[in-house]
């Protein structure tokens, strides 16, 4: 049985991975960070899973912060496969913390390297780098594109890069950049853009929202289907030989466009009801980004499935579920509101 470590896990793509591997044979173990309150939600259901999955998944206490903690972990676990997904990963955010988001996303990545290299393993190394390093450079963008980040999370993301390529030229580590563009799904955090989009669009048509507050609607990402390109992280560390890959689907849409697409698919006019905020505004802004994945396509047999439009069907649909017959928020739910009020907690992150 292979045995894999995820920083991150309980991150939209940490908890899909796990699912990934378990479905695999994997034993997971993850990372998570000790605090007042569980940050689990997203892995509940493999506790639940009926093939007893919960058994072959183990959390330990950690941070990527804390380098002692990490050689620890790596000597306990001994993992055959690390995947570095844990990140300060807020664009607008990064620009109120660069020092956190230096620390953590940037240096994070040399501490968890070194433990790697400290524990004399044979191990494979994922290290989940991002198409916010492509910044300003026009698309398309691909693996040999120039980078040139706009934001502290780029610019700390580029660092990952470089001492991840470092570690794999100078130590022979079995090291890869996996630079994904935008992925999204219903277990994207509620300050992602378009998890923003596709919550207010299903509290409206419910009557819980009146409007959504945003910021450039004109910047183009290329969006994909979270679960796809986790198959293509574990794809990367299958190869004989380790490389660095881009994830995308090769389209370009506007934040325009993946509202209109939302807020259709539930019969209502985007136009009537999104309002413009300058507080949801970068100070420098990334204005297409649009990945060549030509490259995973050949090397590795992995190409996006998932369409914006239909992915933002699916984000829709999970968001007036949430909501149930009731059309009311469950429970156990998080607070929400379009109030402007609540800026801090709700920037988008595109």
């Amino acid at each position: 049985m292979k045995r894999a470590l995820i920083t991150g896990i309980t991150g939209q793509d940490g908890s899909y991975l796990a699912d990934l591997l378990l479905d695999k044979g994997y034993e997971v173990h993850g990372i998570v960070r000790r605090s007042s309150t569980f940050n689990t939600r997203r892995l509940d259901h493999i506790y639940r899973d009926p093939h007893d999955a919960g058994r072959r998944l183990i959390l330990h206490y950690g941070d990527v912060s804390d380098a002692s903690r990490l050689v620890t972990l790596l000597a306990r676990i001994r993992p055959d496969e690390v995947y570095h997904l844990a990140a300060q990963s807020h664009v607008r955010v990064s620009f109120d913390e660069p020092e956190n988001t230096g620390n953590i996303t940037g240096i994070g990545t040399t501490r968890l390297l070194e433990a790697i290299l400290m524990s004399a393993r044979d191990i494979r190394y994922y290290q989940a780098s991002s198409s916010e390093m492509f910044g300003a450079t026009p698309p398309p963008q691909n693996e040999h594109t120039a980078f040139h980040p706009r934001s502290p999370y780029g610019a700390a993301k580029v660092y990952s890069y470089w001492m991840t390529r470092n570690y794999r030229e100078a130590y022979g580590l079995f090291a890869v950049n996996g630079i994904l563009f935008n992925h999204e799904s219903p277990r994207r955090g509620e300050t992602f853009v378009t998890r923003k989009i596709a919550r207010a669009a299903a509290r409206i048509k419910n009557g819980l929202e009146k409007h959504l507050y945003l910021g450039n609607i004109d910047a183009v990402r290329d969006w994909g289907y979270a679960p796809e390109y986790v198959e293509g992280m574990w794809r990367m560390l299958q190869r004989d030989e380790p490389d660095d890959y881009v994830l995308a689907t090769g389209v370009g849409s506007t934040v325009r466009e993946f509202a209109e697409h939302c807020f259709s698919h539930v019969g209502l006019d985007w136009q009537s009801h999104v309002r413009h905020d300058e507080a949801y505004l970068r100070p420098t802004e990334v204005d297409s980004l649009i990945g060549d994945a030509s490259k995973a396509r050949t090397a590795l047999g992995w190409s996006a499935r998932t369409s914006v439009e239909r992915l933002a069907q699916i984000m829709v649909d999970a968001e007036l579920a949430r909501l149930g017959a009731s059309g009311r928020e469950p429970s156990d739910a998080l607070p929400f509101a379009d109030s402007r009020a609540h800026h801090e907690q709700t920037r988008s992150r595109l």
